[in-house]
């Protein structure tokens, strides 16, 4: 059988989307084909004829997606930073917004690190986060700590995959940030402490692609939100260094909350709330108190 049109199937594929309530019905519809063919999305109009079989995976993609499937559970990848890791059942799939997260973190080793810097990445999951500073920063050592025996699956399978393509590989830690046990040879010694904990409010109704897919564990944290970020914080304090700097994401209720709880530890100096690009709260920096060493 002859090549034949992609167009047609795509704009089939929006309007299958859209009937089935998915958010951005164009986008993923031009995501799940570009993945599938091997080129960037938007690059998708240099392809205007494809195999016969190809448009039949397609559509089985896109059958996935219209059943709220999350697209890169579909596409078995999620973007953070400058590289990709693999996603799939049993793993938080890492959000946009996080990159704000580490974007402020590279800044921060950027701008205040004197010497190869030490990052502790807490509930890590796929380990985008860790990974993403791993690349960009090949100097730094980077622990990476997850509690869910699912997600650890697929922190080991991407700091592997991470490793062979050149990256220093990173330490990967099974463990409960909230324990006060918890990686006490590092105390003292962390420049950047990232976070991206479970942080839901318990009983929130959240879209199929989330409440469905998304492992619970990943999401919620008691009544308030606050039932990882709250303990975590002692923790965070003896891990850094002075000087050294932390940034902890948070639901959108909870950014004054959080930036509280830092002051009222009373380590912490340099406390700032950050918001996403939709204007809402984010996450909240702060820095260590006490004479930084060189």
């Amino acid at each position: 059988m002859s090549r034949q049109p992609l167009r047609p199937a795509l704009l089939e594929a929006v309007g299958q989307l859209a009937a089935a309530g998915v958010h951005s019905p164009r986008y993923d519809a031009e995501e799940l084909a570009a993945s599938l063919i091997g080129v960037e999305r938007t690059r998708l109009g240099l392809v205007p004829l494809v195999e016969p079989a190809v448009l039949e995976a397609y559509r089985k993609m896109v059958d996935q997606r219209a059943k709220h499937i999350p697209l890169q559970y579909i596409t078995g990848l999620s973007a953070m930073g400058d590289i990709d890791v693999e996603v799939g059942p049993g793993v938080f799939v890492p959000r946009p917004e996080t990159e704000l997260l580490l974007a402020w973190a590279l800044a921060f080793l950027e701008s205040c690190v004197r010497r190869a810097p030490v990052v502790l990445d807490l509930c890590t999951g796929s380990g985008a986060l860790a990974l993403a500073i791993a690349h960009a920063r090949p100097d730094a050592t980077v622990h990476a700590v997850e509690i869910d025996p699912r997600a650890l699956v697929w922190t080991e399978r991407n700091a592997t995959l991470r490793a062979r393509e050149g990256d220093t590989p990173i330490i990967v830690v099974a463990g409960d940030v909230t324990d006060p046990a918890l990686c006490t040879a590092l105390d003292g010694t962390v420049d950047v402490v990232v976070a991206n904990p479970p942080y839901i409010p318990t009983g929130v109704v959240l879209d199929p692609e989330v409440a469905e897919h998304d492992p619970h564990l990943a999401l919620f944290a008691g009544p308030e939100g606050m039932d990882v970020i709250t303990p975590m914080i002692p923790n965070i304090a003896r891990w850094l260094r002075a000087g050294g700097g932390v940034a902890i994401e948070h639901d959108d209720s909870a950014g004054t909350k959080t930036a509280a709880l830092l002051a009222e530890h009373g380590d912490f100096v340099d406390i700032a709330e950050h918001f996403d690009l939709a204007g809402k709260p984010r996450f909240v920096v702060a820095a260590r108190s006490g004479r930084i060493e060189a």
